[in-house]
């Protein structure tokens, strides 16, 4: 017996119903798909360190990136070559500076202290740099434990390209 549409939930085909050359995140569904599984606590949240949340963060972001770049299908060195330039610190302190306007006070504050955890990081890049991209994950970390509304709008504020529009596949 072959499921009809009305007996198919709207969770259950959420890519196929997406047209073809449209961005993965054009609908509000593909983003509920990253809420947090587990609740945490106001104080649990709290207590985790601006580096743990930006470990979380780096994750959130990531999946961010790779499901805007599903469509159109690539092969899957474009995919990869796609979410490395979206994914390393310099493209990741671009994108904060182009959410600083949106940003709240309480989420500046959660950038100050990602920013102030933020040692070390590769010899490649600049200090500043790696502390920008370390605030932005801690945000990001925060506002996916916190406010997962929040953290799809600002997701949706960032100026990422569509590959076909000139977006950057390099390295």
């Amino acid at each position: 017996m072959t499921a009809t549409p009305e007996a198919t939930s709207p969770e259950a085909n959420l890519v196929a119903d997406v047209p073809p050359g449209a961005m993965a995140f054009e609908r509000q569904d593909y983003l509920s798909l990253m809420l947090p599984v587990k609740k945490l606590s106001a104080p649990e949240i709290q207590q985790l360190s601006p580096i743990a949340l930006a470990y979380l963060g780096d994750a959130v972001y990531e999946l961010f990136i790779r499901a805007w770049y599903l469509r159109p299908p690539k092969r899957q060195k474009l995919y990869h070559n796609c979410v490395v330039s979206q994914v390393r610190a310099e493209t990741q302190a671009r994108m904060l500076r182009s959410l600083e306007p949106f940003l709240t006070p309480t989420e500046l504050e959660i950038l100050k202290r990602g920013r102030n955890a933020a040692t070390g990081g590769p010899k490649r890049v600049d200090a500043a740099i790696y502390q920008q991209a370390t605030s932005l994950e801690s945000l990001m970390g925060y506002l996916y434990l916190t406010d997962p509304n929040r953290l799809i709008y600002l997701f949706t504020q960032l100026n990422l390209e569509p590959l076909e529009s000139g977006g950057s596949t390099e390295l």
